[in-house]
């Protein structure tokens, strides 16, 4: 099978108890930086560190919620029942758990505002509440880092906003750091330290305004685009089409070579 480049040349630092928004168009490798990260996706050439180390599976120091999460179809299961078997990494069940991992479930339920979702099942809950006790699984162990694939996909504004205000709670009161990917800055503005932009295989790291700007952006895209900020709110340009919210998922193709 073929592979590609899909991050190269990059050189980048990420600070204790930051809350980096990755963000960039499908395709441009968010997914993939995060499972680098998880030691899921091999680096092929440089080095990635993780709290000084290089990145190993099954790292209790990290949290993470992938894009493709539990959906109304458990049946019985209730959110406990998924926070069990997260906390154990069992299957779907009902395993046995001691008093501390009762507590740490506990723990995690609460500091989401979701203890009354516990003996809830999942086909009563909404997109948001599944959200929200997706958030509380990746708790599970006190983790340091949380890493967030697209937690706001498929969220009305309204709870976009909620989520976000959520996790930058749980950032600065828990003292840990969170990337938090997303196709779209503007729900992240406010909330987050610092913006990590992937696109055609590179990336800019620093202040919204330092990155979010023609010049970076046209160098990423390997076009011309146009950043247009209007009542505290960006837009982000490719001629008349707003690349935020267009289906352009190829739009990279061709852009990486291969390894």
């Amino acid at each position: 099978m073929g592979s590609r480049v899909v991050l190269r040349e990059i050189d980048l630092e990420i600070g204790p108890r930051e809350l980096i928004g990755v963000l960039g168009p499908n395709g441009a490798g968010k997914t993939t930086l995060l499972r680098a990260i998880l030691g899921l996706v091999p680096v092929q050439n440089g080095s990635l560190m993780v709290f000084g180390s290089a990145p190993t599976t099954g790292n209790a120091a990290i949290g993470y919620m992938p894009q493709s999460r539990v959906t109304a179809d458990g049946g019985r299961l209730c959110g406990r029942d998924i926070i069990a078997a997260a906390a154990r990494g069992e299957r779907w069940g009902l395993p046995w758990l001691d008093l501390a991992t009762r507590r740490q479930i506990d723990w995690a339920l609460e500091r989401v505002g979701a203890s009354e979702l516990a003996r809830r099942p999942l086909a009563a809950m909404s997109g948001g509440e599944r959200q929200r006790l997706m958030l509380a699984q990746t708790l599970i162990g006190q983790p340091r880092l949380l890493l967030l694939d697209e937690p706001l996909v498929n969220l009305d504004p309204r709870h976009q906003g909620e989520m976000v205000t959520l996790v930058r709670e749980l950032q600065q009161d828990l003292g840990i750091t969170v990337l938090f990917s997303t196709h779209e800055l503007n729900p992240l503005l406010g909330a987050m330290d610092r913006v990590l932009y992937l696109g055609g295989g590179q990336a800019a790291l620093g202040s919204v305004d330092s990155v979010i700007n023609n010049a970076v952006l046209s160098r990423l895209y390997g076009t011309e685009i146009e950043v247009i900020r209007h009542r505290g709110r960006y837009f982000v340009m490719l001629g008349n089409q707003e690349l935020d919210h267009s289906n352009h998922d190829d739009f990279f193709e061709g852009h990486h070579a291969p390894v």
